[in-house]
């Protein structure tokens, strides 16, 4: 099994980036890899279960389950079904936590996923630079910081 942890500093509180990465089916409108989602059938986007299907700028489908979502915490698991990644057994959490100095917040991305041998370096660096530290560069921007 392969863990990636990626964590960031936000200049903005954990309520205001909560607001932003809460819909499971926003990505589109903070994370630049993202071209477009939907959820599937038609049910709510906070709903445990429910299911995006999104497209990747570079054309790639991604199909993934909301398997928790708590606003106590700021925090979403999903995992994926279906992707041209090349993961299978795929469970991320992205979750904050408020900084009490300042109005911050700590982020955290992490997934674990099984890969073919020898892939793990490159996805790894795909998933925990690509996507992680780039969406959290993206809500840095967002939010008026670097």
């Amino acid at each position: 099994m392969v863990n990636v942890y990626v964590s960031s500093v936000i200049d903005a509180s954990a309520d205001n980036v909560w607001s932003r990465v809460r819909d499971f089916n926003g990505m589109p409108q903070w994370h630049p890899l993202i071209a477009d989602s939907r959820i599937e059938n038609g049910q709510a986007a906070d709903r445990v279960g429910c299911i995006r299907h999104f497209h990747t700028r570079d054309g790639g489908m991604i199909r993934e389950k909301l398997l928790a979502l708590s606003d106590y915490e700021y925090s979403c698991t999903y995992e994926i079904l279906e992707s041209p990644m090349g993961v299978t057994h795929y469970v991320a959490t992205l979750k904050l936590t408020p900084v009490t100095d300042g109005t911050r917040c700590f982020a955290e991305w992490s997934a674990e996923f099984d890969c073919e041998p020898g892939r793990e370096g490159e996805l790894t660096q795909s998933i925990g630079q690509d996507v992680f530290q780039g969406g959290f560069n993206a809500l840095k921007l967002q939010f008026g910081g670097r």
